[in-house]
């Protein structure tokens, strides 16, 4: 490559870098404001990166078609202005997704089609944008085919790099420092400055540049005897694996860091490294390549099976093994490390550095690597290269889509996480069987590792008995999963037992403690609770305290996680926990499967005298969405007159936002517990007194004493409200914002 054609495809990189990490930056804080409209879970995550992902593979297509009819200078100019273009979108972004389609798009049920349709339709005008880059740049930079793998290596590497440090920063640095406002506008600045570099770039090229034809060069080996078909269909079905693995990986990790914040970002960043890593590693080589076809199924037979091998170590090392021991101690304690509330590093480390590089690091380099090798294979003009490019992106994205969809919402609602995954590592047979219709029997072998990896890898309980920390097969343990979540009921003691949601302490097992306070001070404050919202089902625990009243007529049980009422179910079968049974055996309970939050925002009419939620970690993926100012005044409009709100608080911020929704309020414990009203709360402890001593036969006499001692050290609150608040766009104490 000529001195001046590589100093403008580097310059061309640079800007396509910049584009990749705005691209992951938006990706990250749409993620945040679509799932108000779906809900928080794998569900959600799943719906909303189809979703993005189909806007990319059209605008891939259209951005292939429109760079056949153009030249290298016209493309270079498009490629400034879908980035100008997005740029804008981005800095709209918060008010047209959260502003103006939230109100409209929580009233849609979910998950259903509708509402797929809807994640689809708000992403499409900037992700078909993002789609139309690479083939657009791709034809205004390469100018001799003989170099379409490096050229087109380099820049996907570099776009994928940058990608991978947007995917980062959104999570770490940008929404802790600026909320998803300040994350897009720095994004935006990001493809303004892609935008307007590209149209210097332009500008500095001579307009009467030749573009080299070549059609008539020798093409490769491969080239010649491999029809354009069978790319598209193989990078298809690799696209369909690699989101396929995203979706599982991302299940992983969600419950072995124990659902934090961080952690979608951080897989995908993790995720896009390693590609980006793969495709620059096989830039300098892909010329020299005589068989790109062989290349390629071998790099997907390989992604597959060190994919397996990862999780067949992960759930078989030797619990003493050092740096692992670690990560089997972590995972069985209730507790969990809140990050950007320690300054320790080693979990850092342990989490999101050592568990991710360990579980994908090889698969998605060679996913990348694979990239360089498919783009020397098919290129055969200068000119048909961007529409190549586009139809392949489109193909891997078309199978991508497929893979989000049927991983995320029928394979793990079905099959579970390990099932799905022996299931994905047989697809791999189908990369081998064409491996030897062109390259004869020694693709055998490789199928043969497939099936025996297949094989070997974990079930489902003893996949989940490691990332819950037992290291031995006699304890005792119930585990459930499906596309909303992972629980377990894990044994703690002769009597205990402790019940986490994807990896995380939820509560415990028998009643007890300040889930019974939740569900108790309300319902005995309130002079006449009949319609009681809880939001959160954990063991029951609060639920059933809020139905202590005989005047109680029904409690409304909003859970996103599906296992939950199965598990409580069977443990009551097969251990005696009467206060369990009760509350499942109640006829006024009904367990409603669906967001909390999302449900009272879509209500029409329905309110409640009492409504309370479950406590939560404030660091948890999610919570956020509960203790937002936002949230606390949905729940203000739910309330009948008089009616009562009650929340654990356990930040400042928490119960600064909290007052500054509702005027009157009571804390418990210097405000560990708040219960608040649009209208005065009458303290009258005599009839607090008598309506806890009527209860005694329904929640015991040492809970009976529990809560009364809370109730003596209840007071109305005082002190300034200050401006500090946690947001739905900007949750600061999900963030862990000091």
């Amino acid at each position: 490559m000529p001195g001046l054609e590589a100093r403008r495809v580097a310059l061309a990189g640079l800007l396509f870098l910049l584009s990749g990490a705005s691209a992951l930056v938006y990706q990250v804080a749409w993620q945040r404001i679509l799932a108000l409209h779906s809900g928080v879970g794998l569900y959600s995550v799943a719906m909303i990166v189809a979703a993005f992902m189909a806007g990319l593979g059209i605008g891939s297509h259209l951005g292939g078609r429109l760079s056949e009819r153009t030249g290298a200078l016209a493309a270079l100019r498009l490629f400034a202005l879908v980035e100008l273009a997005i740029g804008l979108f981005g800095v709209a972004s918060p008010f047209l997704y959260y502003d103006w389609l939230y109100p409209l798009a929580s009233r849609l049920a979910s998950p259903s089609l509708v509402g797929g349709l809807a994640h689809f339709a708000a992403l499409l005008p900037p992700t078909l944008l993002m789609g139309m880059s690479l083939p657009l740049l791709v034809r205004a930079m390469l100018s001799d085919v003989s170099t379409a793998g490096r050229t087109i290596g380099y820049l996907y590497g570099i776009n994928m790099l940058g990608a991978a440090a947007g995917a980062f920063l959104a999570p770490w640095l940008l929404l802790p420092w600026g909320g998803i406002p300040g994350a897009v506008t720095v994004a935006a600045a990001g493809n303004v400055l892609a935008g307007l570099g590209a149209l210097l770039l332009a500008r500095g090229a001579s307009a009467g540049q030749t573009e080299t034809d070549a059609a008539s060069e020798s093409p490769p080996q491969d080239r010649a005897t491999h029809p354009f078909g069978l790319w598209l269909s193989l990078y298809a079905l690799s696209g369909f694996v690699a989101l396929s693995l995203e979706i599982l990986w991302f299940r992983l990790v969600d419950v072995a860091v124990k659902s934090t914040a961080f952690t979608f970002g951080t897989v995908l960043g993790t995720y896009l490294l390693g590609s980006a890593a793969g495709c620059l590693l096989a830039v300098p080589r892909v010329s020299r390549l005589r068989h790109p076809l062989a290349v390629f199924l071998l790099c997907q037979c390989a992604i597959l099976s060190f994919a397996g091998l990862s999780v067949i170590a992960l759930t078989r090392l030797p619990p003493a093994t050092p740096v692992y021991a670690w990560l089997v101690e972590y995972w069985g304690t209730y507790r969990f490390f809140r990050f950007g509330h320690a300054n320790e590093l080693a979990p850092v480390v342990h989490l999101y550095v050592v568990l991710p590089l360990f579980l994908f690091a090889l698969p998605t380099v060679l996913m990348g690597f694979a990239f360089p090798v498919l783009q020397r294979a098919v290129h055969d003009a200068v000119r048909t290269s961007g529409r190549k490019v586009g139809a392949l992106q489109a193909a891997n994205i078309a199978g991508c889509v497929l893979g989000s969809l049927l991983v995320g919402l029928v394979a793990l609602q079905q099959l579970g996480t390990a099932e799905a995954l022996r299931l994905l590592t047989l697809v791999g047979l189908v990369f081998a069987a064409v491996g030897v219709r062109y390259h004869g029997r020694r693709f055998a072998l490789a199928a043969i590792v497939l099936v025996t990896l297949a094989m070997a890898l974990p079930g489902s309980e003893e996949l989940w008995r490691r990332l819950h920390g037992q290291t031995q097969p006699n304890e005792r343990a119930l585990f459930d999963e499906d596309a909303t979540g992972v629980v377990a009921l894990a044994a703690r003691g002769p009597v205990r037992l402790r019940l986490s949601v994807n990896g995380k302490g939820n509560s415990w097992l028998p009643f007890g403690g300040v889930h019974t306070v939740l569900g108790a001070l309300p319902a005995v404050i309130h002079p006449a609770p009949r319609q009681v919202a809880v939001v959160g089902l954990g063991s029951g625990d609060t639920a059933w305290a809020a139905g202590l009243r005989r005047e109680t007529q029904s409690v409304s049980v909003f859970e996103i996680s599906l296992p939950q009422p199965r598990i409580l179910r069977r443990i009551s079968e097969q251990q005696s926990l009467p206060e369990l049974a009760t509350f499942l055996a109640d006829p006024r309970v009904a367990i409603r499967l669906e967001d909390g939050r999302r449900a009272f925002e879509a209500m029409r009419g329905e309110v409640f005298d009492a409504i309370e939620t479950d406590a939560i970690w404030p660091e948890s993926a999610g919570s956020g969405n509960l203790y937002s100012l936002e949230f606390f005044e949905a729940c203000a409009r739910r309330l009948r007159a008089g009616g009562l709100m009650c929340t654990w608080a356990p930040t400042p911020r928490v119960r600064t936002t909290f007052r500054s929704v509702f005027p009157h309020v009571l804390d418990v414990d210097s405000g560990v517990i708040l219960i608040g009203s649009r209208y005065p709360i009458q303290i009258d402890r005599p009839a607090w007194d008598a309506r806890l001593a009527a209860s005694e036969d329904y929640l015991g006499e040492l809970r009976v004493q529990a809560v009364r001692e809370k109730l003596r050290n209840l007071a109305p609150a005082d002190g300034a409200i200050g401006a500090d608040l946690n947001r739905d766009l900007f949750p600061r104490d999900e963030f862990a914002v000091r």
